[in-house]
This record gives C-alpha cells, sequence and structure tokens, in this order.
C-alpha cells in the first residue's frame, strides 16, 4: 500500500519599489509519495491596493503631516510606497496597519490598533518607523506635506 500525502504550503513576500509595492502570495502543493517528492501545482497570487484605498490614505496622509507639523520623506518613492502599504492593509485587514513591521497575525494586531496608522509612538512622540512622517529636524525630512502617487 502506497502512502500519498498532499501539503499545501503558503509563502508572503512583499517587495517594493519606488513605484510601487506588490504583495505576492505563492500557493505550493507538494505530494509525497514513498518518498518521491513532486512539485504539482505553483500559484501565484498579486494584490494590488484599489485606487480608492490610496488616495483615502493618501489624504489622511497629507491631513496628518499638515496637522501633526511632520513632513514627508526627501525621496517621494518611501512615502509613497508606505502610503501604498497602509491602503493594502486597509483593503485587506479594514484598517491601516503599519507595513513597516512584521506581524505573526495580522488580523490580530490591526484589531488590537496599537500599530494602525498613525500609531501610537507616531501619535506620543512623533516616532514614525516608516519614515511616512519625519520631523522638521530630521535629516530625511524633505519640505513637502503634499504627494502625488503614480498608479501605474
Amino acid at each position: 500500500m502506497s502512502t500519498i500525502q498532499g501539503v499545501v504550503g503558503a509563502a508572503t513576500t512583499t517587495t517594493a519599489s519606488s513605484s510601487w509595492s506588490r504583495r505576492t502570495t505563492s500557493y505550493r502543493l507538494i505530494v509525497r509519495a514513498k518518498g518521491l517528492i513532486c512539485d504539482v501545482h505553483t500559484y501565484i497570487h498579486t494584490v494590488e491596493p484599489s485606487e480608492k484605498s490610496v488616495e483615502i490614505m493618501r489624504k489622511f496622509s497629507e491631513q496628518y503631516a499638515r496637522r501633526s507639523g511632520t513632513y514627508f520623506c526627501v525621496d517621494k518613492g518611501v512615502t509613497s510606497v508606505v502610503i501604498k502599504g497602509l491602503a493594502d492593509h486597509k483593503d485587506s485587514l479594514g484598517a491601516p496597519l503599519c507595513p513597516c513591521r512584521h506581524y505573526d497575525d495580522k488580523a490580530a494586531e490591526a484589531n488590537q490598533g496599537f500599530w494602525n496608522c498613525p500609531c501610537v509612538p507616531m501619535r506620543e512622540r512623533k516616532e514614525c518607523h516608516c519614515m511616512l512622517f519625519l520631523t522638521p529636524d530630521n535629516d530625511f525630512a524633505g519640505q513637502e506635506q503634499v504627494i502625488l502617487i503614480n498608479y501605474n
């Protein structure tokens, strides 16, 4: 009698460029039969945030920068990628969870709210791990509180 075992694994990776943040989830089905391992199927799913969510997060970021007296990074690509990461989490989790941290359980973290943008360290001490909101004395702070997002 042969033993056949199916294993499904999922891995999520995030890549970022100056123009877009993209989350890719790979699902792999591996079949084991008498010590033989065959990679049967790999499925790659790419998720991009909706333009509506990106626009909501862009407007929120501009308003919060003005209210908090902070500025966007001199490298606009950093600002763009972070805003798109927030929009992606808004779409997938229902909350703008900080995209620059690793979470064992993103849904639980989003529900807790500590790392939802603006996170507690930002609200209390003006410390933004993502470099989205920078104080004027930060070496990477630009002079802009407005950002244009490229949707391509």
